[in-house]
């Protein structure tokens, strides 16, 4: 296919416009999402950083954070270096209640009984 030199601006406006439209866009919008996730980061929650280290905010400030590791053990973290704040897992209900409400099966196939 031949373009006319002609159509070639408009075909590279075109080209970089859906370049911005499906690149640029919703990589900005994800950026904002994890800026504003960051900066709601409060007392109580528990955060991952960069780093790897998962911890509890006990205490929050403009820019930087102390976490609680450990018992007894309380880093500062500047704010910027928190990769997740991670949401709270529903508390697992303890081994012996799972196993009572698990029924055994009525008949076991190829059972002689």
């Amino acid at each position: 296919m031949i373009v006319a030199a002609s159509s070639a601006p408009l075909f590279l406006i075109v080209l970089f416009g859906l370049f911005v439209f499906l690149i640029v866009l919703p990589n900005r919008r994800r950026q904002k999402a994890a800026r504003e996730k960051l900066s709601n980061v409060e007392v109580g929650s528990e955060v991952l950083t960069v780093g790897g280290l998962i911890g509890r905010v006990v205490e929050a400030d403009d820019g930087e954070l102390k976490l609680e590791i450990a018992p007894g053990t309380v880093v500062r973290l500047a704010r910027r270096g928190v990769a997740t704040v991670l949401t709270p897992e529903e508390p697992e209900e303890p081994v012996e209640e799972a196993v009572a409400k698990v029924e055994p099966p009525a008949e076991l196939p190829g059972d002689p009984s």
